[in-house]
This record gives C-alpha cells, sequence and structure tokens, in this order.
C-alpha cells in the first residue's frame, strides 16, 4: 500500500542503514538498522505506522540534504 508519510526508502545492508525519503521532500539515513527491521518495514501494509512504531526513536539518523545522487 502506497504511504501517505513515506515517499520511499532504501537499505543498504552491508552498512545496516535504511535511507527514508519522506513525502516532505527530506531524507534521512537511519543507522545500525538489522535487516530484519528493514524487511518487516517492506513486508508492512502501513508503512508510516510501522516506520513510527517500529524505526523512528530506535536507532541513530541523520538528516540528508540535496540530492541523493
Amino acid at each position: 500500500m502506497p504511504s501517505t508519510v513515506i515517499r520511499s526508502f532504501a537499505y543498504r545492508p552491508e552498512t545496516a542503514e535504511l535511507e527514508v525519503l519522506f513525502t516532505t521532500g527530506r531524507r534521512y539515513v537511519y543507522r545500525e538498522v538489522p535487516a530484519e527491521a528493514a524487511e518487516a518495514l517492506r513486508g508492512s501494509f502501513a508503512k508510516g505506522r510501522h516506520f513510527n512504531a517500529r524505526i523512528r526513536g530506535r536507532y541513530p539518523f541523520v538528516e540528508v540534504e540535496g540530492d541523493p545522487g
């Protein structure tokens, strides 16, 4: 199901980083995210709700500015 909060996300298993682009245009990289947590987000029906309950506030993060390329 499309999320009204999360536009897209990508997981990098080699660094355990989850990059999340929100519909606001803000982009964050969450660090130390286990692969199981990223897979659970991918498989969740309500991505925004799952993110808020299981990712936000649990892992260190930084906001990324500019073009992701």
